[in-house]
């Protein structure tokens, strides 16, 4: 294991932050629309581009850089929660608490 314990607290708050937040990057990348084919995939790169830099940035906070073996467990935390993150974008958002609106 290359990344650290504390680091890898630190992606999976980053990760579950990014996803009670998800409907907020949905509506960012709904902006680009029609230029995107996709707002979840958008939305979901927002995502993890934002996740990333926070790892990048926890690096850089220890004087640190992470190594390859530090970017491919990244990669492998990420993969192991895509789909709870796409989820989170595809759910539908509650207008109130008798209607609701499917934002796939």
């Amino acid at each position: 294991m290359a990344i650290s314990k504390e680091n890898r607290d630190f992606i999976d708050s980053l990760i579950d932050y990014y996803i009670s937040e998800s409907q907020s990057y949905r509506q960012i990348a709904e902006n680009y629309l029609p230029e995107i084919e996709s707002v979840v995939d958008t939305a979901f790169g927002i995502i993890v581009g934002c996740v990333y830099s926070g790892f990048l940035q926890a690096y850089q906070n220890q004087q640190q850089t992470p190594g390859l073996d530090d970017m491919k467990e990244f990669n492998q935390i990420i993969l192991k929660r895509a789909s709870k993150i796409k989820k989170s974008l595809k759910e539908p958002v509650k207008l109130d608490t008798e209607t609701e609106i499917n934002v796939e």
